[in-house]
């Protein structure tokens, strides 16, 4: 239908304000946060099941059935949140995955939210919370061993 997709810092003031920019019908965050242009950008979550109900109806499928062939596609390590002693600490991790031998040499990296990389079969974004000394990683690889083996990877590295 003509949509694009394009990335944004996290949270509800920068998505909204975003969406104003470009005429966003839609915004979605990994967490669970829908936000919808005829809603007046507000974050609901009443509408997403609704409409996830309405297509379990149509296709006559559980939720389960429905999500299997993307389950079988994306294996996503889910948002693993590490609790830092200090909020400087944020900072300061986001700097030493830019500067990391590996990390600083995916085929593509940015600092739009925190610190991103990409591979081949794999990437992550590791960002600090907005609230709280704590640092958000999220991970997505192309199986499921290779999920693990590269999320306990950047997990071991940013808890050192």
């Amino acid at each position: 239908y003509g949509g694009r997709a394009l990335m944004n810092k996290v949270g509800h003031a920068f998505i909204k304000q975003r969406m104003r920019q470009e005429d966003g019908v839609f915004a979605g965050e990994v967490t669970g946060h829908y936000y919808f242009k005829d809603f007046y950008y507000a974050d609901n979550g009443f509408i997403p099941a609704l409409l996830i109900l309405e297509l379990m109806s149509r296709k006559g499928q559980t939720l389960n059935q429905l999500l299997a062939p993307l389950r079988e596609k994306y294996f996503i390590s889910g948002e693993i949140n590490t609790k830092l002693n200090d909020i400087a600490l944020v900072p300061k991790k986001l700097a030493a995955l830019a500067a990391h031998e590996v990390y600083s040499k995916g085929d593509r990296t940015y600092t739009l939210d925190g610190f991103s990389a990409e591979f081949p079969e794999w990437h992550f974004n590791v960002r600090g919370s907005n609230t709280e000394p704590m640092l958000r990683l999220n991970l997505e690889a192309t199986t499921q061993k290779l999920m693990e083996e590269k999320r306990d990877e950047v997990l071991a590295f940013i808890r050192s």
